[in-house]
């Protein structure tokens, strides 16, 4: 199975139905086929090894991914937001092959050895007067272990990996989690994420198969997210922690509730329990669903569900309560474990590194496979599973803070430290230390119109756990550093705290 076999059946079960754009003027399920395979005898007369893009949300972009599938080359979706030196060092890793870059970005990307640029205007007016095919390449013919995707992840702790993710891990994941245009003509998804996230691949895909129209927003912006929302009747959409919160603050200060709105997903980092129970509050109607999972996995291997999220709000037992800090139960065709140093799966309550198994679990790079003995790929995420199988995350491994031969989760503390009623956000590295190898640092934003002292911030997190856990080092920001993605750049605090 590969990609290109998926839109076809797309377009042979509802080629009319509205898959890309406004309900009113949008493509259809037999017009992105079509113009998926335009694309693909663009990418043919190129000769291109490769189909590398650096650009924002378009609805050029779906095109883009099955194209690529179905000429038998990659797909190399860039982070635009790299600065210019970055992103040339990524670009001539990700050469041999063509470039399509939006066009006030060609000269960021020009004079890359090995790559052909072209801008999107230029490319989508060849694609508009490309042969199809008479007849057609059969989409079949693409070999499912080929790659499909080559996403180059987000180096929170050093620099960029190219993970390798092939037709068939795709299929897999695609498959296994969506029932096949089950969706109802109505249903449409929001696609916000930037497109080098593995969230945004995944939404195509998923969404596409589903039956769900696709709308796409350009570049996030929470008071555009929400116009969009509703003018396009949004049912269907996934964001990371940082944009869940500024959508909350835009809803709150308008006083709306996005009725058509039924699911909304939420990950690619840590989310706060006080901003999920607030989302909760705010929309009682939404199914939210917590989605963990890594670039290298194609996405998702936990859910916390709707029923879920549900339970452990309106529970009185603390167990269960707690679940909204969790990310969930592995899916039913994902194996996970919690390991131990020696490699040993470790019982509940243990903490360890999380290992995961499955049909959709790459676990490869360009340069290397990372999967062990028995096709098990290490995480290098800490976590640990409760009695009931739900796993609590608690941070990169390279991110422990070993503070006196003890190890500590920086995720624990921040979780401890914005429940504190002045702290909207809060990050926390280690940084070195004389007596103790490592200290705990904090930095800290603080809600608008909120004050409080690195005093009573300390007192706040020795109140809540171990004395150990308090930070040393408190600062007040006004930001943390993000990715675009949502996740805490670590290497910034700490370079900042003096790590």
């Amino acid at each position: 199975m590969n990609t290109g076999v998926l839109l076809e059946r797309m377009a042979e079960a509802a080629g009319d139905r509205v898959a890309v754009g406004s309900r009113r003027d949008g493509q259809t399920y037999a017009g992105l086929f079509d113009r998926s395979r335009r694309v693909a005898t663009v990418v043919r007369e190129f000769g291109a090894e490769r189909v590398v893009t650096v650009a924002q949300n378009s609805p050029l972009l779906p095109a883009l991914l099955y194209g690529s599938g179905l000429a038998g080359v990659p797909f190399v979706p860039l982070n635009y937001r790299l600065a210019d030196e970055s992103l040339r060092a990524v670009l001539a890793r990700a050469a041999p092959g063509l470039a399509v870059v939006d066009d006030d970005a060609v000269g960021r990307v020009s004079g890359v050895e090995g790559l052909t640029v072209v801008p999107s205007s230029a490319f989508e007016a060849r694609v508009d007067v490309a042969d199809p095919g008479s007849p057609p390449a059969p989409a079949r013919s693409v070999d499912p272990d080929t790659i499909a995707v080559l996403l180059y992840t987000s180096g929170t702790t050093g620099p960029p990996k190219a993970a390798v993710l092939r037709h068939r891990h795709l299929a897999a994941y695609v498959t296994s989690m969506v029932e096949f245009m089950a969706g109802g003509d109505d249903h449409a998804a929001l696609v916000s994420v930037p497109p080098y996230h593995v969230a945004a691949v995944i939404t195509l895909l998923t969404s596409l198969y589903g039956g769900r129209r696709l709308v796409f927003l350009r570049q996030f912006d929470p008071e555009r997210w929400v116009d969009l929302a509703v003018e396009e009747g949004i049912t269907h959409a996934f964001v990371v922690p940082t944009m869940l919160g500024r959508i909350l603050d835009v809803l709150e200060a308008r006083d709306e509730k996005l009725p058509g709105l039924l699911h909304l997903a939420y990950g690619g980092g840590r989310m706060p329990v006080p901003v999920v129970e607030r989302a909760l509050e705010l929309l009682p109607a939404v199914g939210f669903v917590n989605a963990y999972g890594l670039t290298e996995t194609s996405a998702t291997v936990t859910l916390l569900r709707p029923e879920d999220h549900r339970a452990a709000l309106e529970s009185d037992e603390p167990a269960v309560r707690a679940r909204l800090g969790s990310v969930g139960r592995p899916l039913p065709s994902v194996e996970l474990e919690i390991r131990g140093p020696d490699g040993s799966a470790l019982p509940p309550g243990e903490r360890g590194q999380i290992y995961v198994r499955g049909e959709q679990v790459a676990g490869e790079y360009l340069d290397r496979r990372a999967l062990t003995t028995g096709g098990w790929f290490p995480t290098n995420d800490g976590g640990w599973l409760d009695d009931a199988g739900f796993l609590f995350v608690t941070g990169r491994l390279d991110d422990v803070i070993v503070r006196g031969g003890e190890n500590l989760s920086p995720g624990e503390i921040e979780d401890v430290l914005v429940t504190h009623p002045a702290v909207a956000e809060a990050g926390v590295v280690g940084v070195p230390d004389d007596e103790w190898g490592e200290a705990v640092a904090a930095s800290v934003v603080l809600k608008p119109g909120r004050e409080t002292t690195i005093e009573d911030l300390q007192a706040w997190v020795r109140a809540r756990l171990r004395s150990s856990h308090t930070p040393t080092v408190v600062e007040f920001r006004t930001e943390l550093p993000y990715n675009a993605t949502g996740k805490l750049l670590r290497r910034v605090l700490r370079s900042d705290l003096g790590g």
